[in-house]
């Protein structure tokens, strides 16, 4: 196994530039007692995942009876450009400050203003974009959309910095509540305008009252307060390091949107609004529980690349924690697709339920997907996820231009296909040369998939075997629910291993319940 890299020695500051904010720098105070504050903050960030998941589908419930599926068709087709523009505007600089073992006032100082420059330029290319879009999906509706939505970025570039170092501080509970105010706010505003009858526009309005709030709670919560940039601060390292975590993103945003670019194009407003909802709907609970596990581990691992054995049993841990939770939630839904579709969306969304069960197979394995990305950002080697983008992007488009000849289930298929069989590769790749090795995963992972196959498998039979007799959606989901999350603990227990880690994730998630403090 080849050593881990290197780090730069940290850049001195100059006599009388003492930085008074110099404590959002340094994590030495941070490794004493690293486990914990990953537990603490693990538990204070999955619960506030927890209210965003509550707040996002109860405000599903709401919009989908209050608008129509055009109307989130429309804002589809714009996320699809403004979500791929908006990613050049923190270019990769908020991760290298997390990751990076040494930074200075003068660094984080000059990639702030470097951020603010990149989100005016972003707001400015979407509105000059705003009529080919419009062009394009001969939608022009799109144009006034499109100019309001590109002012979010101004208000993301003013503050990645500043949550990149409550990240490297590992203060979970600010950003928790700074998360969950946003949400909030945008939800109100849309169902406010939604009532009024605005249309479309509330969903607007949600996107632009949650980047604004977001963004005074940010300065509130942190107030690290940038100098002003100057040259040989040290960060042209870090530069590099955002390009190809950038890189990446762009690939990756480009690979992933293709499929709402086709459907739009290709069929129109009405069937990419049914796709998009049964994908946002399905993928929710997972990236409800990758993305805080992720801000916690990042920073974690982060601190722990020069320790490769810590490294590795953090790392396994986690992913397996993981798999126990998300894919017994990925295999619930796509037992009750249909019934979960009717009860949440109503029965003009019940094209839905097919394309959700399509999409089941890449949720199960997207419950993971985080695995490669973590090795190879904690570990500085962000080019390797590059180079499996270039690779993998034009064969997942190739097979979403082939599925739309059948319409937006042969789009989900590509998309679960060419996914799973590339997210084999990405790990073989990111596993090289890191403390984990491929079959340490596997092992890890066998068992969380033989326990969702087969607790499948019993909620299906079952779900077939009631369904004459129990007509109601609500009750066919109070039975098979938690049946399927049954079956899945005791398939679990049977396995000594998997035993041991599910004992193991338990134990952890208790003590750190009960502590207090810590994860500020």
């Amino acid at each position: 196994m080849s050593s881990l890299p290197t780090h730069n020695p940290p850049l001195k500051e100059p006599v009388g530039a003492e930085d008074p904010h110099r404590r959002y720098f340094s994590t030495d105070h941070l490794m004493g007692d690293l486990k914990g504050r990953s537990l603490r903050g693990g538990t204070v960030t999955l619960t506030a995942q927890t209210l965003k998941f509550v707040l996002h589908m109860g405000s599903t419930v709401v919009l989908a009876r209050l608008l129509l599926p055009s109307d989130f068709g429309l804002i589809a087709m714009v996320i699809a450009v403004t979500g791929f523009v908006e990613m050049f505007k923190d270019a990769g600089l908020s991760t290298a400050t997390v990751q990076r073992k040494d930074i200075t006032h003068a660094q984080v100082s000059t990639l702030f203003w470097i951020n603010v420059a990149l989100g005016f330029v972003a707001t400015a290319v979407i509105a000059a974009l705003s009529p080919l879009i419009a062009a394009f999906y001969s939608q022009p509706a799109l144009v006034p959309i499109t100019l309001v939505l590109a002012t979010a970025m101004i208000f993301g570039g003013l503050t990645t910095q500043h949550q990149a170092l409550l990240r490297r501080q590992m203060r979970f509970k600010a950003l928790a509540i700074i998360q969950v105010s946003a949400m909030t706010s945008g939800i109100i505003v849309a169902i406010v305008m939604a009532v009024l009858g605005f249309g479309y526009w509330a969903l607007v309005g949600n996107i632009c009252a949650a980047a604004a709030t977001n963004a005074v709670l940010v300065w509130v919560f942190c107030d690290w307060r940038p100098g002003l940039p100057r040259r040989g601060s040290g960060a042209m390292s870090m530069l590099k390091f955002g390009g190809n975590v950038t890189g990446f993103s762009f690939l990756n945003y480009f690979t992933r949107n293709a499929d709402n670019v086709i459907i739009g194009f290709v069929m129109g407003s009405g069937p990419l609004g049914i796709y998009s909802k049964a994908y946002n709907l399905l993928m929710l609970p997972i990236r409800q529980i990758n993305a805080p596990v992720g801000a916690v581990m990042v920073p974690s691992l982060s601190r722990l690349q020069d320790e490769p054995a810590r490294y590795k049993r953090a790392y396994l841990q986690a992913m397996s924690a993981l798999a126990m939770v998300g894919m017994p939630v990925v295999v619930v839904a796509y037992v009750l697709a249909h019934e979960m579709v009717l009860l949440l969306l109503g029965d003009e969304w019940k094209e839905a339920a097919t394309v959700f069960r399509w999409l089941a197979p890449a949720a199960l394995f997207g419950t993971v997907n985080v695995a490669p990305g973590w090795l190879c950002v904690s570990l500085g080697k962000p080019q390797v996820q590059v180079r499996w983008a270039l690779m993998w992007a034009p064969i997942t488009v190739s097979a979403f231009a082939i599925g739309v000849h059948w319409g937006v289930d042969g789009v989900a298929a590509a998309f679960s296909l060419s996914w799973c069989i590339g997210n084999f590769v990405f790990i073989a790749m990111a596993c090289h040369g890191s403390p984990v090795r491929k079959r340490d995963l596997a092992a890890r992972l066998a068992p969380q998939l033989t326990a969702s196959l087969l607790s499948a498998a019993i909620g299906l039979l079952v779900l077939w075997a009631i369904a004459g007799p129990v007509p109601s959606a609500i009750a066919r989901i109070a039975i098979v629910g938690p049946l399927v999350g049954l079956a899945y603990l005791g398939v679990l227990w049977l396995i000594p291993g998997s035993r041991a880690q599910l004992t193991t994730l338990l134990r952890d998630g208790v003590k750190a319940a009960a502590t207090k403090g810590g994860a500020s």
